[in-house]
């Protein structure tokens, strides 16, 4: 069996797969370091964990508890943000790995740290297992240069200052689930609580909307996307550093907008300022789906995944009426599954 371990600045989420990647576990620690809650298979309970390490522990212990042997586990794959310029493709774990992955962490701060506390913590616990990490940003690293290079000088780009795009699994088990049908200019929109697009030219990305980090791009939840820099400074003399980057992680998008980061509930409200939000991140979404377009050199298909592209109709329509000036495509609905595609790539690292 394959574990899937997703780990978040305040979570720590796992998936457990068979050989022919089939799930048959799920679980999440949620609100770590405060009133953790463990919930695994669809029981929840309290559960003492200060610290990912703990928490981690615990979920190991919770999956024996519940039938599923920790000792038929063969391999972990674990979801890791950055990769920065050092990988293009997942990799097995090793010393050099566990250091490029620490060399990033200036890039994901809140969380490449706790991805490395999971891989060290089941080398320290269970070393004869192999690990092996998918990143974020690994997709992307098809980009070319002319679309990740800021037009900044050299001493900023040469100290990790570009662009990288984030949400790879997604993207690559969307291509994964198209096969040999997947259109040659295929825009992706991957669209949650966090929301991106991709320009995917015959299955490779060639551009995508997040930047330097995933806060730039379209609208979402609760981060504002794209914003002029000067703003950025104005906020943050006025905020400080850490304050603007809280109001624009973390207050803005369609809770700065309409206070509510939860497209479903804007959606059933009636009232301006939802209605707002509603337009603006589809509207957003689709200029920004113009630039893709552009860097495709044209359009054959649109695809759209995440919890807002899969089960919200409305906005998948309002996002394709502003392009109906590019022709009549293709408009595909893809399940996420990037958990699944982590594991995937697990298994083709093992050769399987």
């Amino acid at each position: 069996m394959i574990l899937v371990i997703n780990a978040g600045s305040s979570s720590l989420k796992v998936s457990l797969f068979q050989p022919d990647l089939t799930q048959i576990a799920d679980g999440i620690v949620s609100d770590i370091g405060a009133d953790a809650t463990l919930k695994l298979d669809g029981q929840a309970s309290p559960v003492d964990a200060p610290d990912h390490a703990t928490a981690l522990a615990e979920m190991m212990a919770a999956l024996d508890a519940a039938g599923h042997k920790t000792t038929d586990i063969t391999a972990v794959a674990h979801r890791v943000v950055h990769g920065g310029t050092y990988f293009s493709e997942p990799a097995r774990v090793t010393p050099q790995v566990v250091d490029a992955i620490r060399a990033c962490i200036p890039l994901a701060p809140l969380h490449n740290p706790v991805n490395l506390i999971g891989i060290e913590t089941l080398a320290a616990s269970h070393p004869h297992l192999p690990q092996f990490v998918s990143f974020d940003t690994a997709f992307h690293a098809s980009n070319p240069d002319i679309a990740t290079r800021y037009a900044i000088p050299d001493a900023q780009f040469d100290a990790g200052i570009q662009r990288y795009g984030f949400h790879g699994s997604s993207y690559a088990s969307m291509v994964h689930e198209f096969g040999a049908a997947l259109p040659d200019r295929l825009l992706a929109l991957h669209l949650g609580n966090g929301a991106s697009l991709c320009a995917i030219k015959g299955g490779q990305s060639v551009a995508s909307s997040m930047g330097y980090s995933p806060m730039s791009g379209l609208v979402m939840g609760t981060r504002c996307g794209e914003i002029d820099g000067a703003a950025v400074l104005r906020i943050a003399d006025k905020l400080g550093i850490a304050g603007a980057d809280k109001l624009l992680n973390k207050q803005s998008g369609l809770k700065g907008l309409a206070g509510d980061n939860n497209m479903k509930t804007l959606m059933e409200r009636d009232d301006d300022a939802a209605r707002f939000a509603v337009d603006h991140f589809c509207y957003w979404a689709a200029r920004q789906a113009g630039s893709a377009i552009v860097a495709m050199g044209g359009l054959d298909a649109v695809a759209f995944t995440g919890g807002i592209g899969e089960n919200a109709a409305p906005i998948r329509d309002k996002i394709m009426a502003h392009l109906t000036c590019f022709g009549a495509v293709p408009v595909h609905v893809i399940a996420a599954d990037e958990e699944k595609q982590i594991a995937r790539d697990a298994r083709l690292l093992m050769g399987d």
